[in-house]
């Protein structure tokens, strides 16, 4: 906030919604179409040694050539897990670093497209690893702990979801995203889980409900995560004059805010400066 201006996403959008999956398992299949379906959009943290690989008890993985064909297709993020799903907190930096390395270049080649994000192995991280990640030019990674909040992150790589879609705080939650409008500060519900889970857990009626609910609405922006964070970025570039007189976007993207002092959305284009009353 800067003289009583306050982010809006794209749109004027007051609240946004992501999702984050992880591993590259064939439920995700039936998971991208539901989002599909409903218009959301999410981010899949893929480890890219065990694509092709089904000896692994309980989990049955895409296969290089459908994960590459499924997420590049459906406007999803594949983002980084490590390439062998390893405890960054707990290995060497150098076995870190090449688990790291290794699934961004490999998840690189098989989609065309830069990685620039991810989510912790196991949920676990210290220190070492975030700076890791940082020499990697990952911008965010997600971690497993959940903030019960719409809060935008702060601390991109250490970024903590809304809540596990399993989380008995769900439907609370939900409510309280869709029923309530933010004052000042926009609202991030950020949902994650494993796909599979719907299957062990006989409950794809959870997501199915979760996404029917929440989707089709024009007072949400559904994103994947390095939408969300290119976004923020965006908006802090932003260059106000001391007064608040006026704003110069010099950025390549379109950003939104809205001015308390007179209570409208106003929308800056990207490369551009703009006046206010």
């Amino acid at each position: 906030m800067i003289q009583g201006f306050f982010m809006r996403f794209p749109n004027g959008c007051g609240k946004a919604l992501t999702l984050s999956y992880d591993d590259g398992v064939r439920q995700d299949i039936r998971l991208i179409d539901i989002m599909s379906k409903n218009g959301l959009k999410g981010t899949f943290n893929l480890n890219s040694g065990r694509l092709s690989v089904n000896d692994v008890p309980g989990k049955s993985y895409l296969t290089n050539s459908e994960a590459a064909k499924l997420y590049t297709g459906s406007g999803n993020e594949v983002a980084l897990h490590g390439m062998e799903h390893c405890f960054w907190s707990d290995v060497s930096a150098a076995a870190a670093m090449y688990d790291i390395a290794a699934d961004k270049h490999n998840l690189e080649k098989l989609t065309g497209m830069p990685v620039r994000g991810g989510a912790y192995p196991f949920g676990t991280f210290n220190d070492a690893a975030v700076k890791i990640l940082e020499l990697s030019d990952i911008k965010y990674c997600r971690t497993t702990i959940s903030s019960y909040c719409f809060d935008i992150p702060t601390d991109w790589l250490r970024l903590k979801p809304t809540c596990h879609h399993n989380d008995s705080r769900l439907s609370e939650l939900t409510e309280r995203f869709l029923n309530t409008s933010p004052d000042r500060i926009p609202y991030l519900f950020y949902l994650w889980g494993h796909s599979y889970e719907f299957d062990n857990d006989n409950n794809w009626e959870l997501i199915e409900d979760f996404a029917e609910k929440v989707g089709g609405r024009d007072d949400i922006w559904y994103a994947t995560n390095i939408e969300i964070y290119d976004y923020v970025q965006a908006f802090c570039s932003l260059i106000f004059a001391s007064d608040g007189s006026f704003a110069i976007n010099p950025t390549a993207t379109d950003v939104w805010l809205y001015d308390y002092r007179c209570g409208k959305t106003i929308k800056i284009a990207a490369n551009s400066r703009i006046d206010f009353e």
